[in-house]
């Protein structure tokens, strides 16, 4: 650290005693940059993610789908990349199948890869994703199967294509602030409006933060814009592919600056809603309110981050808490619902013999050290703010958290929620595992896995 503020300052002289005109050489090496775009509208109708009251295929496009990859280099090689996507996640099928490819054509290891999410609710099934919440025939299935094998190769082809595209970059950071994200579980929908037009507050807890990493070519144009938020992309529920209020964002910032790929991510945000909710308009409302927001963070001052990546990920287990019993499935699995069709599953399982799984295993948990001070810390899952403003309280301001990354297998709690209950406690039924709920220290082995890998990092910055 002390080195690249001497190098600096050395620059910075010397630029005040260079003529004009005259050829400056690099002091310090750079970051190196690439991106590449996909679109993933699918072809055929197919099954929505998001919600278990559907009841037939998508009919048509509000947008496209798109998924997005920034790959980095730093100065001393080290890569990264990130993709976002217009999905409403990963399975760890998926996450496995993805991440061995990467590591098979990209030399890139778990670590050095993010896998994350949007979370609309408004794109497509993707392949072993919450299967019970939805009455899938066989036919269905083979064409969910067909489309996210197809996306699979398409991502790997993504990364390497951003790989392929490195070129001296410039690395920005900095931090906004968007406030339409409501906390779900402390404030009935239907009394939203009414308590802001009274002026009152809205009770929280909240994540209101909007974290922006900006990447600039080397001569100053903006390339690159990853930025996240903790909010469900719960706007719409029409039956047309979207990528819900993230994309309008998206679509607006790529409007603004055409040359730049518009990438977004989706932060701690299981206990948030975007409310009001339920149309177009209230959709493309919050778009234009994130982009805006984006904008004044681009507009500046900016962090410029130095050449200096470091990247861990920890793959633990989850143990299960309370699971059901052969004789409390029995009257669900007679249901024609979600939870109808997670009980005969499980049930079939049990009276094969087949024991339900005690944990979750490789539950991902991920921390990314960008320049001097900058952490990413990404979990799988839909965890609650909670997380985001624990891990901001430990390690300081300079710290982004998401959730939804690799692997979306269920709600993650805190023990705040866990104790208090709820839907974001368990909602097993609606995500297919074998459980209620989650047994109670998942806070303290999630925390403890980021704590040793921050520390980690720490360590080799010095």
């Amino acid at each position: 650290m002390n080195r690249l503020r001497i190098s600096f300052v050395a620059f910075l002289s010397i630029l005040a005693v260079l003529p004009a005109g005259a050829v400056v050489p690099a002091a310090e090496p750079s970051w190196k940059a690439g991106l590449a775009r996909a679109n993933i509208t699918p072809a055929e109708p197919m099954w929505m993610a998001g919600y278990a009251s559907r009841n037939r295929p998508a009919e048509g496009k509000l947008h496209d789908l798109w998924i997005k990859v920034l790959a980095l280099e730093d100065a001393k090689g080290s890569r990264a990349v990130v993709v976002t996507s217009d999905l409403c996640g990963f399975s760890k099928i998926n996450y496995d199948a993805i991440a061995a490819e990467v590591k098979k054509r990209c030399g890139l290891d778990r670590s050095q890869l993010k896998l994350t999410c949007s979370h609309t609710h408004s794109g497509p099934v993707f392949r072993d994703i919450a299967y019970d919440c939805y009455p899938l025939t066989a036919e269905q299935i083979a064409r969910i199967d067909s489309y996210s094998l197809g996306l699979e190769k398409t991502i790997v082809d993504k990364i390497g294509e951003a790989l392929a595209n490195l070129r001296p970059a410039t690395v920005w950071a900095g931090e906004g602030k968007a406030e339409f994200a409501v906390n779900r579980r402390n404030n009935r929908e239907t009394d939203v409006a009414a308590i802001r037009q009274r002026g009152e507050s809205l009770k929280g807890p909240n994540d209101f933060a909007v974290p922006v990493l900006a990447v600039k070519s080397a001569e100053g144009s903006l390339k690159g814009i990853v930025f996240g938020y903790a909010c469900h992309a719960t706007t719409l529920s029409i039956n047309q592919w979207s990528g819900d209020y993230p994309g309008f964002t998206q679509i607006a910032l790529e409007e603004r600056h055409p040359e730049a790929v518009a990438m977004f991510y989706q932060g701690c945000g299981a206990d948030q809603n975007p409310l009001p909710r339920r149309t177009v308009e209230l959709c493309q409302q919050y778009g234009r309110k994130l982009a805006e927001t984006v904008e004044t963070v681009l507009a500046g001052p900016l962090r410029p981050m130095a050449p200096r990546l470091e990247t861990a990920i920890e793959l633990i287990d989850l143990p299960y808490g309370q699971q059901p019993t052969a004789d409390e499935l029995k009257p669900l699995a007679e249901k024609d619902t979600y939870q109808g069709r997670w009980a005969k599953r499980l049930l079939e399982s049990l009276e094969k013999g087949e024991p339900l799984p005690k944990c979750y295993a490789e539950f991902p948990v991920q921390v990314w050290r960008l320049g001097d001070d900058q952490l990413w810390i990404s979990l799988g899952g839909e965890a609650v703010v909670d997380y985001a403003l624990m891990f901001k309280k430990a390690y300081g301001p300079r710290t982004w958290v998401n959730g939804y990354t690799n692997d979306v297998m269920s709600y993650v709690p805190s023990k705040r929620v866990l104790d208090e209950g709820g839907y974001e406690a368990g909602g097993f039924a609606a995500c297919g595992l074998p459980a209620n709920t989650w047994g109670p220290d998942i806070e303290e082995r999630i925390t403890s896995a980021v704590q040793g890998m921050v520390e980690k990092l720490a360590a080799a910055n010095e």
